[in-house]
């Protein structure tokens, strides 16, 4: 199964980016930076961990206030470097370890953690920065991730007892994956600082160092702290150090710490350190318990004939071609398509199989190879076809047949709009 071998913690600031970036190593103003960060360079090339979960925040980079969530796991298997406003940094994309956080969200959810899950998401300096004072080299990263981001600017936000709580279910998600695995804990952002408002620049480094006692030797003290009490203490932006109470939630109660640093050269206190677990192996191993805990809620699910969960493999998988679906609520991408479908095809990257399947429109060959049903109905709107349609052809019928099983067989339906034109079924092109 997989270990836990470690934690670390450190800021996330911009300047970290920017140093790396400028090789400022050897300036006397961020050299202290890169001194701090060498230490657990070399302690992840000692223990050459196989992959780093990172706990970060987007900075209203690649999450807007549209859609903000509390806890969304990356599930992808690559990360691009996002442009922040002065173009994407020259960093290569980070290689995701996707099975691991399909893994790790299913224990999630089984744990009672409502999750959000993101994919074709670009990453800003929330986990950049961090991770790229750490990575060896600019052509390649040393080791993939899984990116948990937690959504701690607009307001509600978790509390600092259910960020450690998250991370006690995180321990049993990582320990449970079947597979040998080396996994370090990464949690990035802080220490105090507020950078809005006539507070903006306020540091409080004896609270920091107060925290980083407490953090080690009583984290539960820590979780009775209201976000009031963090923004007060430590800044408003600087109430971002409650992620790293799901790092020091996955890890055992007691631990050993190997690395500090603390440096404070402008607006936020930057912070070094790492943690190893010092737990005792249990004499009856937990791991099928959690395992069924995750599988209990879609067991004999796959028993049902004709019945296809669309599952987070499912949906990584087949992401592309329901992306594609989903964008024909674009005028502009309904319109390509219907006059040039193969460039459509291309454009959106689809393989010929996904082509093939969508100009023979394969409705239930779609629906197997792992398409969502709501990106099939948006697409029989678009070419003129029922709902009913559809579901004939799924179930391997004549519309006529399926008709005849409903209270109403006249009824035929889609989804409607203004550009739905006139509802004048054309049986012969729609199979």
């Amino acid at each position: 199964m997989a270990t836990i071998i470690g934690g670390i913690a450190c800021s996330h600031t911009p300047t970290i980016g920017f140093a790396v970036d400028r090789n400022k190593q050897d300036d006397p103003v961020w050299a202290p930076i890169f001194q701090a960060f060498a230490p657990v360079k070399a302690w992840l090339a000692e223990k050459k961990p196989d992959v780093l979960f990172m706990i970060y925040n987007d900075h209203v980079t690649s999450f807007f206030f549209d859609h903000y969530s509390a806890f969304t796991l990356g599930i992808d298997q690559r990360y691009e470097v996002a442009d922040e406003g002065g173009g994407a940094r020259n960093l290569p994309p980070v290689a995701g370890h996707a099975a691991l956080s399909r893994h790790i969200g299913a224990s999630l959810m089984a744990a009672e953690f409502d999750m959000s899950f993101f994919q074709d998401k670009k990453l800003d300096h929330g986990c950049l920065s961090p991770l790229s004072m750490l990575n060896n080299g600019n052509s390649d990263w040393d080791v993939p991730i899984v990116p948990l981001a937690v959504g701690v600017l607009q307001f509600p936000v978790p509390s600092a007892a259910r960020c450690y709580k998250l991370g006690k279910a995180l321990r049993d998600a990582i320990e449970s994956y079947p597979e040998d695995l080396k996994v370090a804990i990464v949690a990035t952002g802080g220490l105090s600082h507020q950078v809005h408002g006539a507070r903006c620049g306020f540091n409080n480094p004896e609270w920091d160092l107060q925290f980083l006692e407490l953090f080690e030797k009583d984290p539960q003290a820590l979780t009775r702290l209201t976000l009031a009490d963090y923004a007060e203490l430590g800044g408003m932006e600087g109430a971002e150090v409650i992620m790293w109470l799901i790092m020091r939630g996955a890890l055992s109660s007691q631990v050993k710490k190997i690395h500090q640093t603390y440096y404070l050269p402008s607006m936020t206190g930057i912070a070094t350190a790492i943690y190893e677990n010092a737990c005792l192996p249990l004499p009856k191993p937990r791991t099928a318990d959690l395992r069924h805990a995750m599988e209990r809620e879609l067991a004999g699910a796959e028993k049902l004939t004709g019945t296809h969960p669309f599952t987070l493999e499912a949906s990584l998988r087949t992401y592309r071609l329901n992306k594609f679906l989903r964008d024909m609520i674009d005028p502009a991408h309904r319109e390509l398509f219907l006059n040039n479908p193969q460039a459509a095809y291309a454009k959106a990257g689809l393989t010929e199989e996904e082509a093939d399947m969508l100009q023979r429109r394969d409705w239930d060959a779609l629906i197997r190879y792992g398409v969502i049903f709501f990106g099939l109905e948006k697409l029989g709107a678009v070419v003129g076809v029922s709902n009913l349609h559809i579901y004939a052809a799924m179930r391997g019928q004549t519309l006529e047949q399926f008709q005849a099983t409903r209270n109403a067989p006249g009824a035929l339906y889609s989804v409607t709009g203004k550009d739905a034109g006139a509802l004048a079924w054309d049986q012969n092109k729609q199979g």
